[in-house]
């Protein structure tokens, strides 16, 4: 049984550092494209960031480019997002997933195949 399990979130200040991790288990995770969303109360979940299945190709959503880096390590099965310059627009509960498509990393919630509990940021201005 497929398994994500997002760890890493908490409270931060603004212009503070987080870094998400999401491990996986019961899947291929190598056959697997991944993807960061959020979502915060009152709204929709959102597109943060995608990263391909080598790792070579990464998307960003235009609110977080430059400041969030998402990257993965196949031997570890493991996906991370690193935030920086966080404001509080950033608060939302964080979630991975996986999307077990060929081509480009999907921008589409329902692209997704496979999604963690989430974990919570919360940014204190």
């Amino acid at each position: 049984q497929a398994q994500l399990v997002e760890s890493g979130g908490g409270l931060a200040q603004a212009g503070g550092s987080l870094r998400l991790s999401c491990a996986a288990s019961g899947l291929p995770f190598g056959d697997y494209g991944m993807g960061w969303f959020r979502q915060a109360p009152g709204k929709e979940r959102e597109f943060v960031a995608g990263i391909s299945r080598g790792g070579s190709y990464t998307n960003y959503a235009d609110s977080v480019k430059g400041r969030f880096t998402i990257s993965r390590d196949n031997a570890k099965n493991t996906v991370y997002l690193q935030m920086n310059s966080l404001k509080s627009d950033d608060t939302a509960v964080y979630y991975c997933a996986a999307d077990r498509r060929l081509g480009t990393v999907s921008t589409r919630p329902s692209d997704y195949d496979y999604w963690g509990q989430g974990t919570q940021v919360t940014v204190s201005s």
